[in-house]
């Protein structure tokens, strides 16, 4: 993402009947209000938005380029107003037990199954992605969050007693307890329209926050569809809200003041996310996306990571941020690999992704496009070798482009330094292990990474070594769909993290509490002090941190005498 999404209240996409615990009701995908009132299809030459309404968002897509309805933008003097209602919505949302705030969370979960063919067509529409992808990826993810912080939020946000290992606290007691945030902002991207926005939101309400979420402004529908779904689920109003627009609305969402800010997109809307955020001293959470390595041992199975790579590389059309960017493959094996990559990357079908045929569909705007065939041409006139693809497809719609497998790609070149996202599979080969893991580790990106081996036991030690949030061992992109799993990075990659744990308690106040044991005595390091008082205060510290028995036990009877002066008060 290039700017900041725009999140707005939408006049469409509404749900059919009342949501109940047992039958959810599926989302109508009714037509969309168009400047008619009926859904229409306006194909427009490379994006050019010439008959599109300046107050709304076209929902387009990117397969044929065609505007297929347009949606209300959020004007940005009501973002404050909407931010208020949030958090008087969280107000009392924060009194409910957070047992019946997660047994909300099915019922969420059965509104989103019951929805999931007309969710999986919104996803498809709008982002291009082939059907099953969206299942696989938007859907699946959606669903699991749901499920697994239905069941796991209470205990991950538990009382927790914190052990006191100092003498002068053992007559404490301490504990720990996890308060919701506020309102929550999240400024989210179009590539998972569904995955990436839910996978945070779920968390968020299930902690006791509100959420204000900005949509992408490329996919609106989706947008739309959120904020229906817990509406719909019996969420309160305001609790969840869609905004929708451009960079301007991301804006006045961060200006409104919520509580924190998650932000998904490029390094460059990152750092202007960061500033304003900075600013009004909000706390940050920024996934600003990755350049992968991917590690190929010469031990490793060739044909299983051959596949793994034109997967991990071609997926969404390589619009993920943990995509395959950078493969690092070891020389006595490199030829081999390379011929695999190019046998099975000439077998995928090129096409738009509501055909259940496609393998790879469109890139999302022609933009994209031409910033493949940029970093293409750069690579190739600084001595990479193109095996295969390479081209744009007009044939087939603006935004295609072919597959793309490149070799001898170095860090001299555009396709090593910055993020690609885009179907290119770019191939360098090293000496052994040791240079590999120097150069995957040579890059201000540091999101994820893979090492293919078939000695389990090196992969891991080698993961270890690798400057990432997270390494996979004989697999690629999939941990981003484990519930568990903590997902972020550092360096260009942002920080924070989102999903597991670690995600949920970036949206609480970890608070500490402590109870004294003794309430009705002075305690020695008050008022007043005295020659005395120092003396002895010294033979309490030889006392605790002497190494010694004979000193501890020398200093015992002095140190005792803090705990048991006459205060003089």
């Amino acid at each position: 993402m290039d700017r900041i999404p725009d999140d707005n209240r939408k006049k469409s996409y509404g749900l059919n009947g009342a949501a109940t615990a047992t039958a959810p009701p599926a989302i109508g995908l009714c037509a969309v209000l168009a400047t008619t009132g009926e859904a229409k299809s306006v194909r427009i030459s490379l994006m050019a938005a010439t008959a599109i309404p300046i107050d709304t968002l076209p929902s387009i897509n990117p397969a044929t380029g065609a505007v297929v309805g347009q949606f209300e933008k959020t004007p940005s003097s009501l973002v404050l107003e909407i931010v208020a209602q949030a958090r008087a919505a969280q107000s009392e949302w924060a009194k409910v037990s957070m047992r019946d705030r997660c047994a909300k969370l099915p019922i969420l979960g059965e509104c989103i199954l019951a929805s999931r063919n007309e969710l999986t067509d919104a996803v498809v529409l709008e982002s291009g992605k082939p059907r099953v992808e969206a299942l696989f990826a938007d859907l699946f993810v959606a669903l699991d969050s749901a499920k697994y912080w239905s069941r796991n939020a209470a205990s991950a946000l538990r009382t927790a007693r914190v052990a006191h290992h100092s003498t002068a606290a053992k007559a404490k007691r301490g504990y720990l307890v996890y308060e919701p945030l506020g309102v929550i902002a999240i400024i989210s991207s179009w590539n998972y329209p569904l995955a990436i926005p839910l996978s945070q939101i779920i968390p968020a309400v299930a902690a006791g926050n509100a959420v204000v979420c900005k949509t992408s402004d490329f996919t609106p529908q989706c947008g739309a569809m959120i904020e229906k779904l817990f509406l719909h689920s019996g969420f309160p109003k305001n609790l969840v809200t869609i905004v929708q627009g451009g960079g301007e609305v991301g804006q006045a969402l961060i200006e409104a003041g919520p509580d924190k800010v998650l932000f998904t997109g490029s390094v460059a809307t990152g750092r202007r996310v960061a500033e304003a955020s900075a600013k009004k001293l909000i706390p940050s959470v920024l996934e600003l996306g990755g350049k992968d390595a991917m590690i190929v041992l010469a031990d490793a199975d060739l044909d299983v990571a051959a596949s793994a790579a034109v997967w991990g590389s071609y997926t969404n059309c390589g619009q993920v941020c943990l995509s395959v960017e950078r493969l690092f493959v070891e020389e006595s094996v490199s030829e081999s690999f390379a011929t695999l990559c190019v046998a099975k990357t000439r077998k995928l079908r090129l096409g738009p992704g509501s055909d259940p045929s496609t393998d790879v569909g469109p890139l999302i705007r022609p933009q994209h496009v031409q910033r493949m065939s940029e970093l293409i041409r750069d690579a190739v006139s600084r001595g990479a070798r193109i095996l295969c693809g390479g081209h744009p497809r007009p044939d087939l719609g603006p935004n295609f482009f072919e597959p793309t497998v490149i070799a001898g790609v170095d860090s001299s070149m555009k396709l090593f330094q910055e993020e690609t996202f885009g179907p290119i599979l770019a191939l360098q080969s090293v000496c052994d292990a040791e240079s590999a893991i120097a150069r995957a580790n040579d890059s201000p990106f540091a999101l994820a990474a893979s090492v293919w081996t078939g000695d389990t036991q090196r992969g891991e030690a080698i993961a270890k070594r690798l400057r990432a949030g997270a390494v996979m061992v004989n697999d690629v992109i999939s941990y981003f769909a484990i519930a568990e799993a903590p997902h972020g990075g550092c360096g260009a990659s942002g920080w924070g993290r989102t999903h597991g744990k670690a995600g949920l308690l970036e949206m609480v106040q970890t608070k500490y509490i402590d109870v004294d044991r003794l309430p009705r005595r002075e305690k020695p390091w008050w008022y007043r002090y005295g020659a005395n008082l120092e003396r002895d205060a010294e033979a309490f510290l030889r006392f605790e941190f002497s190494a010694g028995i004979a000193a501890k036990l020398g200093n015992a009877r002095s140190a005792l005498k803090t705990f048991f002066r006459d205060h003089g008060l």
